[in-house]
């Protein structure tokens, strides 16, 4: 039988303040601006979980000096001038980890492999080694093309590519990334529409913190100039996508949650979920240094397009599950590709605790189920946000037990114990 967790039910009203690690969204990002920086950058409030740790152990397999105490990471940057290939770089499943990490060893002669466990090696890849391809980078498949291990050869000749915006923010990232360091800089045409924007502007956003303003995202063009970037000091915000499952539980119990250095400052799209709640029915207070959100009345269903927020999905179509009225989730079709397919199996298994949803073709439809909900044993699917949303239920609901609860290594290690601590 596999490792399972019994959730145990939550008492309110509540009053609690939840410390939330560091986003790894961003963590990742600055350690990739902090490695091509010539120099030391200092980075706090790094996060301890699964994909921030492969990306410093690929970094410091590729032969850069990081060191980490506590959650600081001093790392000493040195450009392009990494270790010589051929090298084997293993990303476990770390999918931001894996992509980024394809696109930086582009910039070196190589050839450097990419791998990591299966499901991850199930992922797909193919949009990024095909912009990578036009870059002038050879991309050999280990197996299929389009999916892990893949070896990447370069240097780049041209910094001229294109790619569908209705791809995972993560591909569009990862050349944005090395743009400062292609031949002339970045010109990535984006061939449909551009999906979770808020994730492109979150990866601007930190190639600034290191001195480099000059990207430019539109429509259908993001350009970035030739140039580099310098080190820095940076303090990473804690992760909203993460901050969204106690959030809800003060929606789902009642009475308040307020999550410090997540407030009006916020860099994370994902940091808008207190809104979605404020639409809900509870109230939200935020200023430079908080957010806090308290439910003191029922809830109310939502209508809401996900596709810049998608990694809220299943802590939201949770809270929609105890709310008075209908709810519908549009716009995230793509999350299906996900760590695990995060419509079809979430849907799945909250029908095992009694959830009144269905799947549709680019979301779903949640109708209130309150007066249903039933013990169950709920399958995490490997993916983290799926355990963590089912805590929220289990807040809620007596018997909810899950199983593979560690997968929650993968952002927050200690997940449970916070929930233990804070919410007994």
């Amino acid at each position: 039988m596999p490792e399972m967790r019994l959730i145990r039910r939550v008492g309110g009203p509540l009053d609690v303040i939840v410390p939330v690690p560091g986003s790894k969204s961003i963590a990742n990002r600055a350690l990739v601006c902090a490695a091509l920086a010539e120099g030391p950058s200092v980075l706090t409030n790094v996060p301890d979980g699964d994909d921030t740790m492969a990306m410093l152990g690929c970094l410091r397999e590729l032969g850069l000096n990081a060191e980490l105490e506590g959650d600081r990471v001093l790392l000493n940057g040195v450009g392009t001038a990494w270790a010589e290939g051929p090298h084997t770089l293993h990303a476990g499943l770390a999918g931001t980890t894996s992509r980024f990490l394809t696109a930086l060893v582009a910039l070196a002669g190589g050839p450097f492999t990419i791998d990591g466990y299966p499901p991850l090696r199930r992922r797909p890849f193919g949009p990024l080694h095909e912009a990578l391809t036009q870059l002038g980078v050879a991309v050999t498949p280990g197996a299929s093309f389009g999916n892990l291990p893949a070896t990447i050869e370069g240097p780049p000749s041209t910094g001229r590519a294109t790619i569908g915006g209705a791809v995972s923010s993560q591909f569009v990232t990862a050349l944005m990334l090395i743009g400062p360091y292609l031949p002339g800089g970045l010109r990535l045409r984006l061939t449909t529409e551009l999906i979770s924007r808020p994730y492109v502007e979150l990866t601007a956003a930190v190639m600034g913190w290191f001195y480099f303003p000059e990207v430019e995202v539109g429509d259908d063009l993001i350009t970035v100039a030739p140039g580099s970037y310098r080190p820095c000091d940076m303090a990473i915000e804690p992760d909203a996508s993460s901050a969204s499952y106690p959030l809800a539980i003060a929606a789902v119990v009642g009475g308040a949650v307020q999550v410090d250095r997540l407030g009006t400052t916020a860099l994370q799209g994902d940091a808008r979920f207190a809104d979605y709640l404020a639409e809900m029915g509870c109230e939200v207070e935020r200023d430079e240094d908080m957010v806090r959100v308290r439910r003191v009345g029922p809830l109310r269903g939502i209508d809401i397009d996900l596709s810049d927020a998608s990694d809220l999905v299943p802590t939201l179509a949770v809270v929609a599950a105890v709310a008075d009225t209908p709810s519908r989730i549009r716009g995230v079709g793509f999350i299906r590709d996900k760590e695990s397919d995060r419509l079809g199996d979430l849907a799945a298994e909250l029908r095992k605790a009694g959830v009144d949803i269905t799947e549709t073709d680019d979301g779903l439809d949640v109708r209130p189920s309150r007066q249903f909900l039933r013990p169950a044993r709920l399958g995490t699917h490997h993916d983290h946000r799926l355990a963590m949303a089912f805590a929220v239920l289990g807040s809620i609901t007596d018997g909810i037990e899950i199983e593979d609860p560690d997968v929650v290594s993968k952002s927050w290690p200690g997940f449970w114990m916070m929930l233990d601590e804070t919410f007994a």
